[in-house]
């Protein structure tokens, strides 16, 4: 009972992940568990959906897999399975959901990138 408790605690402070927002490109890197064998899977991709909801808070990654295929996962901010998040670039948007990305493919699926980075606004 005493380990439930320290979990819950563990799980309700802040995880040292960078702060995410729309069309962010980044990498998060996923422990996987297969059986007894512990490893790091790590998926790439562009963030099309943000819920801040405190314990809830989750984001929702997008990449293209092979033969054109799109893929989506969603991810728990605060998950005790997610090891870290690259944010690798920031992209200019002006939508808090990109679901507009599902239909975009090649160029017009490309995002300008924001360089100066200041999200204080």
């Amino acid at each position: 009972m005493i380990d439930l408790v320290k979990r819950i605690e563990d799980m309700n402070s802040e995880p040292d992940h960078p702060e995410l927002f729309p069309g962010d490109e980044v990498r998060v890197h996923l422990r996987i568990v297969e059986g007894t064998r512990e490893r790091i899977q790590v998926v790439p991709g562009m963030v099309i959906r943000l819920r801040r909801g405190g314990n809830n808070k989750s984001f929702t990654v997008r990449r293209i897999a092979s033969h054109g295929i799109g893929v989506e996962r969603t991810f728990l901010y605060k998950s005790p399975r997610i090891e870290k998040i690259e944010v690798l670039r920031h992209s200019k948007v002006r939508r808090a959901q990109l679901y507009f990305m599902r239909e975009r493919r090649g160029k017009s699926a490309r995002l300008r990138e924001v360089r100066n980075v200041n999200r204080n606004k």
